[in-house]
């Protein structure tokens, strides 16, 4: 996917997807002050639109995402790169309610490996290497990473990860669970947005609910989620795609989704 443009984030719309795509290809979709700022933004615009249901976040070039772009951290912009709203990228720790899509290449390092960790599903291309080099240059993966990667592999593969700097595989990261599927590079974006079609045939209630209970379950007490899962499931009973879902059942037919 390329596109001839300084903007260095895309922001696309196709029906209820939102196309999102770092656009630094030649520093590697670095992410410095200006490119942090844009994906923040898209980040909001994308909840904010009633008519996107699901966002697929990608990059422009040979790569995916090297991370932060050190150049900005030498002049100075460190702090408003990592700790501003939703920290690092304006994505990694955003409160959301709606799904993303990792659609990922080439490499995911560093805060750009953070980058997909954040998102809810993740396709790779074959010729994707994962990793956390921070250990390597005197730094700690304080974008998610040193959080995310133990609760998502085996303890011991994550500390592998974290303490060594060392990158894995996309087959490495599909046979651990990391990822959803392993494609060939020039099927990537096809292959995210069948995904996406997937889940935007779906009612925008249910995915929303069904996102948060999965986003909670990993850190919230059984007893906790029990409670937020029938809270939930009570509110969605009550909605009228609930009944429309069921009568499209019945009656063998797409249901018509209204959000309420």
């Amino acid at each position: 996917m390329t596109h001839e443009t300084d903007q260095p984030l895309l922001f696309e719309v196709d029906g209820p997807i939102a196309k999102i795509t770092l656009n630094r290809p030649k520093q590697r979709n670095a992410i410095n002050v200006a490119l942090g700022e844009a994906l923040r933004d898209a980040i909001i615009k994308f909840e904010a639109a009633p008519n996107l249901q699901v966002a697929i976040l990608g990059g422009n070039g040979p790569v995916f995402s090297a991370g932060m772009d050190l150049q900005a951290v030498a002049d100075g912009h460190a702090e408003s790169i990592v700790f501003g709203e939703g920290r690092f990228g304006g994505l990694v720790s955003a409160k959301r309610t709606k799904p993303i899509i990792a659609a990922v290449h080439g490499a995911a390092l560093a805060g750009g490996f953070e980058l997909m960790l954040s998102c809810d599903l993740v396709i790779a291309a074959q010729d994707t290497v994962f990793g956390l080099p921070e250990s390597k240059i005197g730094l700690v993966a304080g974008g998610g990473g040193a959080i995310r990667l133990a609760r998502q592999l085996p303890k011991v593969i994550a500390n592998e990860m974290l303490l060594t700097g060392d990158p894995i595989t996309a087959e490495t990261a599909l046979k651990h669970g990391l990822i959803n599927d392993v494609v060939a590079p020039d099927a990537l974006w096809n292959s995210a947005i069948e995904r996406a079609k997937r889940i935007s045939r779906n009612a925008p209630l249910s995915t929303s609910a069904s996102l948060a209970l999965s986003q909670n379950s990993l850190q919230d007490s059984e007893d906790v989620l029990w409670a937020q899962s029938d809270a939930a499931l009570r509110r969605m009973m009550q909605t009228r795609d609930a009944i429309e879902g069921a009568q499209a059942f019945i009656e063998k037919r797409q249901p018509k989704w209204r959000g309420v």
